[in-house]
């Protein structure tokens, strides 16, 4: 008996940890950061997004910027006069991504964008979280 409730305890804790694993942490750029002519990187390319995922931007914040617009529109514009979702400008800047879709990015120091410095990546749904199997039944009662 002791051993099917440590076993069903065991699931739940998996159960509970399994959304917190799922999640990815990118850094955008990898090694080289946020970047100019960064569209001409392909960093995104073979990469899977998620709900709950995170983009970590890497940059000198003197020198770039990182603003969120919500269509392909200004995106391809690179309408700095655009209704940006969000804008940072820390340099250490972590974006969470909260809804699936297209989720677009530019530098809006001027001709950064326009020069390559965006990023546009499609958001999937978070990964099904596994239901844990339930705990076998015990024939043995001690």
């Amino acid at each position: 008996m002791a051993s099917s409730r440590l076993l069903a305890a065991l699931l739940v804790a998996v159960a509970c940890l399994a959304p917190l694993a799922s999640a990815t942490e990118w850094m955008v750029g990898d090694d080289g950061g946020w970047r100019a002519k960064f569209n001409q990187t392909g960093w995104a390319d073979g990469k899977t997004f998620r709900v709950g995922d995170t983009l970590m931007f890497m940059y000198p914040k003197e020198n770039h910027t990182v603003v969120q617009v919500s269509n392909k529109a200004d995106f391809a514009a690179c309408n700095l006069n655009a209704n940006a979702v969000d804008r940072w400008d820390t340099g250490n800047d972590v974006v969470t991504l909260d809804k699936p879709g297209k989720a677009w990015f530019f530098c809006s120091v001027p001709n950064h964008c326009n020069n390559g410095m965006k990023l546009v990546i499609d958001v999937e749904d978070a990964a099904p979280v596994p239901t844990p199997a339930p705990a076998p039944a015990s024939g043995w009662w001690f």
